[in-house]
């Protein structure tokens, strides 16, 4: 291994956190991060870390190095995307990172179809709904829910991600159509919870333009939007979700919409998130093509719910 190739694994390690995350990443032992890491400093004759037995910190030499590593690392990647752009047929791997319900129904019939059109592309993907720092652990692209806090990524808009309020014909003839928002507080909901977010109200906007939340009755949570459809489904809550989560359930007469003249909040919208503006052909191309799938005007998932752009009085 040479000295660029141990500079790169100092940085995951400082990007990561620890050795081990580190060693995760790159599927190999601990024990070679931390040998490698070890002869970068006996080959340029000074301490980079100051190791504990669980914690380690850059020494002033370290972080200098650490600043080097990130210029490396972003002169060998303008050098490999210079070298693919060249190629006349995408090539090479394509890492994507996304949540779980976006890549299974959205992601997965475009890569199926690219897979079929660039033969010589492989792609890895990941789903994930925590933030992640895609530089370090060397995604392509990452699909998220909300437009990304670190400003040095590039982000677009993909869709719009409005909201629906769902529950099943057994629901309501158990606890009758709930007229306003009032009633439908006082039933069961179940409604999503994760390490980073809990919700625990419904988003409504009156006549005035302003924002009002009310609260709900969560007997059910979960951090999985199907899940949620599940237990809406079996009769014993609603279900506040965004219309991504909804596949044929509505136009089955599996679910049905609640409170539909009341306006919701949108959610936050869909963006593509990627680390460079000159980007690779494959992942362009990728990009393009679950542009085209989602739909640039109405998302697929609202065409999925019968008269959806009537419903929350959307226009």
């Amino acid at each position: 291994m040479d000295t660029t190739s141990r500079l790169l694994m100092l940085l995951d390690v400082v990007e990561l956190g620890s050795f081990t995350s580190a060693a995760q990443s790159r599927n190999i032992d601990r024990s070679v991060i931390s040998k490698q890491i070890s002869r970068l400093e006996d080959d340029l004759g000074v301490r980079l870390l100051n190791r504990t037995t669980r914690s380690f910190s850059l020494t002033a030499a370290g972080a200098e190095m650490i600043k080097k590593s990130r210029e490396l690392r972003e002169l060998l990647g303008q050098t490999v995307r210079l070298a693919e752009n060249y190629h006349q047929e995408p090539r090479g791997v394509l890492k994507i990172t996304s949540p779980t319900i976006i890549a299974k129904r959205y992601l997965q019939p475009v890569i199926n179809d690219f897979q079929k059109r660039f033969p010589q592309v492989e792609v890895e993907l990941r789903l994930d709904d925590r933030v992640m720092d895609i530089v370090a652990e060397g995604f392509d692209l990452a699909f998220r829910i909300g437009e990304p806090k670190d400003s040095t990524l590039i982000a677009r808009k993909l869709a719009r991600n409005r909201m629906i309020i769902l529950a099943s014909p057994e629901f309501i003839q158990t606890y009758g159509m709930p007229k306003t928002i009032d009633e439908l507080s006082l039933l069961p909901a179940a409604s999503y919870t994760s390490n980073s977010l809990r919700v625990t109200s419904i988003s409504t906007i009156d006549q005035h333009g302003d924002k009002i939340e009310k609260s709900i009755k969560s007997i059910f949570r979960a951090n999985d939007a199907e899940v949620l459809l599940l237990k809406a489904l079996s009769g014993t809550a609603f279900v506040v979700v965004p219309a991504l989560t909804v596949g044929n359930e509505v136009a089955d007469g599996q679910l049905v919409p609640l409170l539909t003249d009341i306006k919701l909040s949108d959610y936050s919208a869909i963006y593509a998130i990627y680390p460079h503006r000159d980007l690779p052909v494959r992942t362009r191309l990728f990009f393009d093509a679950v542009r085209e799938y989602i739909g640039k005007n109405t998302p697929i998932w609202e065409s999925n719910i019968p008269h959806f752009e009537h419903l929350y009085r959307s226009n």
